[in-house]
């Protein structure tokens, strides 16, 4: 069954130094850019040799994409990248409305010492990658960021649909930050430099209208302009 409710959290089992860790990090960072792109057959083989890997470590990475709903499995085809569905997206930012400033406020109650250096610090360097246009940079720091604050709110099972919810929605943002003036993107990390802040301070109620900033605009009104 595909959903957020069945994607497993980043540690554990999917530990950063385990090498299906690795892959799922590059196999994703590399759908969200579109250098894999909507519809494309994802051969098992060819990506253990893209991406310097095991073709198990593959398996293991696809599969949780899969649950993800970032990839598809189709049958007589194998597996594809998942087609640029603006109504999901849609869908998606719907329900981080819903959910997302609720887990950040979670996160600005319950978060742990320990938390602090992966929220406080995902951004470091941001300045220089928007100097270079490294987008690759800023989405893995964005991608490091959001899972940090939603594991931080102690609660794994929010944590896991709001991560699946915001893969699904930076399909979207990452064509938006593409638009964006480098002035707009600094302006965009010190929104989450801010929320950073807020969370570090336990300020629930400022956290969660950050939070609210950040979600930003869902693609229909951008259409819509």
């Amino acid at each position: 069954m595909k959903g957020p409710r069945n994607s497993v959290q980043p540690h554990g089992a999917w530990s950063p130094g385990l090498q299906k860790a690795r892959l799922y990090e590059a196999i994703l960072q590399d759908i969200l850019l579109g250098d894999l792109a909507p519809m494309q057959v994802l051969e098992e083989r060819a990506l253990a040799v893209r991406y310097a890997g095991g073709v198990a470590g593959v398996r293991d990475a696809l599969g949780r994409l899969a649950i993800e709903g970032l990839v598809v499995r189709r049958p007589r085809v194998g597996t594809v990248v998942a087609p640029l569905d603006l109504a999901e997206i849609e869908h998606a930012f719907q329900v981080r409305r819903m959910l997302e400033a609720k887990a950040v406020g979670l996160a600005a109650r319950n978060r742990r010492e320990d938390d602090l250096p992966g929220i406080l610090g995902a951004f470091d360097g941001a300045e220089d990658a928007i100097a270079a246009g490294d987008f690759r940079a800023m989405l893995a720091m964005d991608l490091a960021f959001h899972r940090a604050v939603a594991f931080a709110g102690q609660n794994s099972t929010l944590a896991r649909f709001v991560v699946s919810l915001q893969n699904t929605a930076t399909r979207f943002w990452v064509w938006q930050m593409e638009q964006q003036t480098p002035e707009a993107q600094l302006v965009d990390v010190g929104l989450h430099r801010r929320m950073a802040d807020a969370i570090a301070a336990r300020d629930v109620v400022r956290a969660e209208a950050l939070c609210e900033q950040l979600i930003g605009l869902p693609p229909g009104a951008w259409r819509s302009e």
